[in-house]
């Protein structure tokens, strides 16, 4: 599951900020890094609020007083709480609230692979049907969108309605 993670958290991520500035790159980056814990056999901290808040605090501290560079880094909190979100972690409470509720990560594999194949192709079609939106609303058949947007993870700006949002 890939296209789950990244379109949805792009599309989230500019309907509900509107900020042409933000580096949805770093969404996208933040949205799939959880995946990365198939490789340890199951879900890990990347899966628990707790991991996505403390990569919040270490972004936050170690961005502190530079405003641009804050900007880009935050897209990865900000795509891991989204992965939360989409994967429904929270349905899992020993994995969601590690530690809170103990120091057992609970049972089973990744969430996004722990449903029937037929939910998983479906939610599959509903990210690339996101990743499509996303295209047609950044307006990226223009190369020169497309070029900013693959370079800087930036939206033109003068794709904001008149009112800004």
């Amino acid at each position: 599951m890939v296209l789950w993670f990244v379109g949805p958290s792009i599309a989230i991520v500019w309907l509900v900020f509107r900020s042409p500035m933000a580096d949805h790159r770093m969404v996208a980056v933040g949205a799939l890094l959880p995946l990365v814990e198939a490789l340890t056999g199951g879900p890990r901290v990347l899966h628990t609020l707790l991991g996505a808040v403390v990569a919040l605090g270490v972004v936050m501290g170690l961005t502190r007083g530079r405003r641009l560079v804050r900007r880009r880094w935050l897209g990865i909190p900000i795509g891991l709480f989204l992965h939360l979100v989409l994967d429904a972690s929270f349905t899992r409470a020993e994995l969601f609230w590690w530690p809170f509720l103990g120091f057992d990560l609970g049972t089973g594999g990744l969430p996004e692979l722990d449903r029937p194949l037929g939910v998983i192709v479906v939610l599959e079609l509903l990210g690339a049907a996101a990743c499509w939106w996303c295209y047609q609303a950044f307006d990226l058949q223009d190369r020169t969108r497309r070029d900013t947007f693959l370079r800087t993870g930036q939206i033109d700006r003068e794709l904001l309605p008149p009112d800004g949002r």
